[in-house]
């Protein structure tokens, strides 16, 4: 069941990949724009999108989509929600760490969803009640039973704007009991990292759906939790997610949230 969703979505993918492939280092800085300041869309992104559509419509023709470049369209009860390069800034710049994210959902979640890195050729995939997989082996999360010294990854945007202090009032709280968190500039390869068990949280304000809704199931599916900062389940609304083991991801939502 759901085996032609979840080969969409590897198809997808691999689709999109391949189009940032292309031109990953071979950007001509003339087609590179900006959206907004320090937010940067290039062909490469428009191009990779496109591929990513194109295949699904192929097969799921009656399906919505939503797109960063291109927006909503269709059924929004059940619909793709893609992100064709997360990390563009670090793709601007020729810094290996990107990926493309397709997920399918419906009016109860996520269905469906694929994160690929093509420059590691990794692809993370989950399917709703099937568990996850890397690279086609099941995969869990980290076996870190606690915030004290657990590995971390986390973001924070230009656009963060006003919830800086916010954002570093509770980084200077969780810095102190990780044993490491990096910011290397990809949310949803950073959930793809948690869901596999290379980080054991990830934290992070603001984001927008195609960050995180493929990323989410990974986490889940592979034994993960996840919850809005307040300890809710707002995330998807709100793009502020607090992800991790089950005994990693309460201690940190404890202390984002303390006062």
């Amino acid at each position: 069941m759901l085996d032609a969703q979840r080969e969409a979505s590897v198809a997808a993918a691999q689709a999109g990949g391949k189009v940032l492939l292309r031109h990953f280092r071979r950007l001509d800085p003339a087609l590179i724009t900006e959206k907004t300041k320090n937010d940067f869309v290039s062909e490469a992104d428009r191009g990779a999108e496109a591929a990513i559509r194109a295949e699904l419509a192929s097969r799921f023709p009656e399906h919505g989509f939503v797109g960063e470049e291109g927006g909503a369209s269709g059924d929004q009860g059940c619909r793709w929600i893609v992100d064709p390069l997360d990390g563009t800034l670090n793709f601007v710049q020729g810094f290996p760490h990107w990926c493309v994210s397709v997920a399918l959902w419906d009016a109860e979640g996520p269905v469906v969803g694929c994160i690929l890195d093509p420059l590691r050729e990794d692809c993370f995939l989950a399917v709703r009640g099937q568990g996850a997989t890397w690279n086609g082996r099941p995969m869990n999360v980290s076996l870190q039973t606690g915030l004290d010294g657990a590995f971390l990854a986390t973001g924070f945007a230009f656009q963060l704007g006003d919830r800086w202090p916010l954002f570093n009032a509770a980084l200077s709280r969780v810095f102190p009991r990780a044993k490491g968190i990096r910011r290397a500039g990809s949310a949803a390869l950073d959930l793809a990292h948690v869901a596999c068990g290379i980080f054991d949280g990830f934290f992070e304000l603001g984001l927008k759906p195609w960050d995180i809704a493929a990323g989410a199931l990974l986490v889940q599916e592979a034994g993960g939790v996840i919850t809005d900062w307040e300890g809710g389940q707002g995330w998807f609304d709100t793009g502020n997610l607090v992800a991790g083991t089950p005994g990693v991801q309460p201690e940190l939502q404890v202390e984002l949230n303390a006062n």
